[in-house]
C-alpha cells in the first residue's frame, strides 16, 4: 500500500511540474498584438515609425497614416508595448502613451513636423 501511495505521490508531482514548464514554455512563445495611436504625417514618417518599431522582439509593425495607428506584433518574452512606445518617442513620433524626445522631434524634416504640418 506504501508503495502504491508513493508512485501515485509521485506521478501526481511529476505531472504538476510538467504543466508549469508547458505553460512556461507558452509564455516565452507567445506573441501579442498591440494596437496604439502614432503621430505622423508622410511616407517618411511611416518608414521612420515602423523602423522604430522593430526592436528586439518585434515580429512586424504597419502603421497607417490615415488612422495613425500603428499595429505590432511581438514576443511578450522579450519586449512589452511600453518598450515599442519608448523606442518610437526616441525617433520624434509622440504616441498615444509618450511624448515625442523633443530634440528628436526638432531634427525631423520639415515635411514630418506632424505637429505644424497636415497629413500629405
Amino acid at each position: 500500500m506504501r508503495t502504491i501511495l508513493i508512485t501515485i505521490s509521485s506521478l501526481f508531482l511529476f505531472s504538476f511540474g510538467n504543466i508549469n514548464a508547458t505553460q512556461a514554455q507558452e509564455k516565452q512563445r507567445k506573441i501579442e498584438k498591440a494596437t496604439f495611436t502614432v503621430d505622423g504625417v508622410c511616407n517618411q514618417c511611416k518608414k521612420r515609425i515602423e523602423d522604430a518599431a522593430l526592436i528586439k522582439g518585434v515580429r512586424s509593425s504597419n502603421w497607417d497614416k490615415e488612422s495613425q495607428t500603428l499595429e505590432v506584433y511581438y514576443r511578450t518574452k522579450n519586449t512589452n508595448q511600453e518598450e515599442i512606445e519608448k523606442a518610437i518617442s526616441q525617433q520624434g513620433h509622440s504616441t498615444e502613451n509618450m511624448e515625442a524626445d523633443s530634440a528628436a522631434y526638432e531634427n525631423l524634416p520639415p515635411c514630418c513636423a506632424y505637429k505644424t504640418v497636415e497629413a500629405h
